[in-house]
């Protein structure tokens, strides 16, 4: 099985500067982006057989990197 990669350099290589830029100008998207990074290791340990997860929590895992990740594209459009 092949674990696609959910990083935000991944998830958004056209914003590559701006990823940058907030990291170093906007504490919210320091918070969000730590969260994200958070959720998707948590997932990542999982996928990988490392911890084992029922398939409810990783549907709220994912979930919860979604809605993560649709407040830092939100910041990226803005």
């Amino acid at each position: 099985m092949t674990i696609e990669l959910h990083d935000l350099a991944h998830e958004f290589p056209e914003h590559k500067d701006k990823l940058h830029t907030l990291k170093l100008e906007n504490a919210h998207f320091v918070h969000l982006k730590s969260q994200y990074d958070d959720v998707n290791h948590q997932i990542r340990l999982y996928e990988n057989g490392v911890n084992a997860a029922s398939d409810e929590h990783m549907e709220t895992l994912k979930k919860q990197r979604l809605h993560l990740k649709d407040q830092i594209a939100a910041m990226l459009a803005a």
